[in-house]
């Protein structure tokens, strides 16, 4: 399999995970606030589509600025103990 094609099914595992644990849900996506009040979501970074993530990093101001798919610096909230089976995913 090429690196295109690992690309291409890396990202398609990354949203069909996300999909499945229903990132779109407004307690996913309500922000840093709101997520954090709820012990039930943590941070995941390296997993997040372009345009997809939940907060900044030191390249950019804050949700939905990420340039590119999987960057390591940005993160997303999902169910506290799903980060570390999902493929690139990383809590620190």
């Amino acid at each position: 399999m090429g690196n295109d094609s690992k690309k291409i099914v890396k990202a398609a595992m990354v949203a069909a995970i996300a999909i499945g644990f229903g990132v779109g849900n407004a307690q996913a996506s309500a922000g840093p606030a709101k997520a954090n009040a709820n012990k039930e979501m943590e941070k995941c970074y390296g997993i997040a589509k372009a345009g997809m993530n939940d907060c900044g990093t030191p390249t950019h101001a804050c949700a939905a600025h990420s340039a590119k798919d999987a960057d390591p610096n940005d993160w997303m909230y999902v169910p506290k103990g799903s980060c570390e089976k999902i493929v690139g995913g990383k809590t620190k």
